[in-house]
């Protein structure tokens, strides 16, 4: 059974880093799209970015590139993502997830479709001016 879990969450003030982490269990992560979601209130959820984690390469949303970092380490089948220069528009429940036996072409696609099977509950950022 995969499960995500992720962590990390919190309030803090705009300009301030966080980092966040997604820890999966029930299945190796090689070879799948593992991705960072976001939804604030009364938005829609949007996708943050994506690791391939059978080569590591990575792909952003535009409000996030040059800021945000997705890292992975496969020994502990985590993956991180770093939160720089946080703005208050940055506020938000933040979701991991997951796409077993993808490839790497795949996944900004299904990052920007949304189409990941396994989902983690979720961790508040929150961004204060």
């Amino acid at each position: 059974q995969v499960q995500l879990v992720e962590s990390g969450g919190g309030s803090v003030q705009a300009g301030r880093s966080l980092r966040l982490s997604c820890v999966a269990s029930g299945y190796t992560g090689r070879n799948s799209c593992m991705g960072w979601f976001r939804q604030a209130a009364g938005k829609e959820r949007e996708g943050v970015g994506v690791v391939y984690t059978g080569g590591g390469v990575t792909y952003y949303a535009d409000p996030v590139k040059d800021r945000f970092t997705i890292s992975q380490d496969n020994a502990k089948n985590t993956m991180y993502l770093q939160m720089s220069s946080l703005k208050p528009e940055d506020t938000a429940m933040y979701y991991c997830a997951a796409e077993r036996f993808a490839d790497a072409d795949s996944c900004a696609y299904k990052l920007r479709m949304k189409l990941f099977t396994y989902w983690g509950q979720g961790t508040q950022v929150t961004v204060s001016s």
